[in-house]
């Protein structure tokens, strides 16, 4: 049977990166589009660049500038989809979040360990950096799914990476938030699927991609050629690999693969 549902995606961290990409290329493929972004002065002409090639596509963009990680903000942008989702029911569609990506990329890059307490991380910033960028997803798929938004059908997808399990000397936070990350989604999967609710979850593990986040890493030169030398095709992963690899997994037929890590990365983790 066809499902004639209205598909939207909520993109956590829109507009840079790997959520910008997944953003456009679920436009182009025909979803709508609700964006969670947190972006200063500077950065909001990009984020109007990004909504009009959105509706360019002919689909809806709603952005909202908030931390996504904040509750009060969580319950504000949830509203502003709710209102958006009454005017989709009251046109006589039906409208229902059919993916939804955590791609937030916010942590601290300092070491557990340095001689001046100064230089090493603090409670406050190991804390964040696991809420952030690990527990948010949690309290996204908790709101989402009690409020209905979620129906069979609906995809999850974290972004995780190699870092989850490999050591870099000031990723060390961040290694810690992705392995909870990709913890959290296997036990979002079982969950799911022990009620049937007919929702996946699924943690990307894109391999080294030239992202401003990347960029953020004191390591990132050799991150960088470490990558290309790995990769049996020679070159980084691109963004636009794991959108369309997202697109590809949101289609028809894939109800059955949840609870993976799924590398798109040309083969660069087994390679090294």
């Amino acid at each position: 049977m066809a499902d004639d549902r209205e598909r939207w995606a909520l993109i956590l961290g829109a507009s840079s990166g790997m959520g910008e990409a997944t953003a456009l290329a679920l436009a182009r493929a025909g979803y709508q589009i609700a964006g969670i972004h947190l972006d200063f002065r500077a950065g909001l002409a990009h984020v109007e660049e990004i909504k009009g090639q959105i509706e360019a596509a002919g689909r809806q963009a709603l952005f909202i500038n908030a931390n996504a990680a904040d509750d009060e903000r969580r319950a504000a942008a949830l509203a502003a989809l709710r209102e958006r989702f009454q005017r989709s029911s009251a046109a006589g569609r039906h409208p229902y979040v059919r993916v939804l990506l955590h791609s937030l990329a916010f942590g601290s890059l300092l070491p557990l360990l340095a001689d001046d307490p100064k230089q090493a991380i603090s409670r406050r910033q190991l804390e964040m950096t696991m809420d952030v960028m690990a527990s948010s997803l949690v309290y996204w798929v908790q709101d989402l799914y009690r409020a209905g938004f979620l129906e069979s059908g609906s995809k999850i997808y974290a972004l995780t990476s190699e870092g989850s399990a490999r050591v870099v000397p000031t990723y060390g936070a961040v290694s810690a938030a992705k392995a909870a990350l990709e913890s959290h989604c296997r036990q979002l999967a079982m969950e799911f699927a022990r009620n049937g609710s007919g929702i996946t979850v699924n943690a990307i593990r894109a391999g080294v991609t030239m992202t401003p986040a990347l960029m953020k890493i004191p390591e990132h030169a050799a991150i960088i050629e470490g990558g290309r030398r790995r990769n049996p095709s020679g070159r980084l992963t691109t963004t636009r690999d794991v959108a369309d690899a997202i697109v590809s997994l949101s289609g028809d037929g894939f109800d059955w693969v949840t609870g993976n890590i799924i590398g798109v990365d040309g083969g660069e983790f087994v390679t090294g």
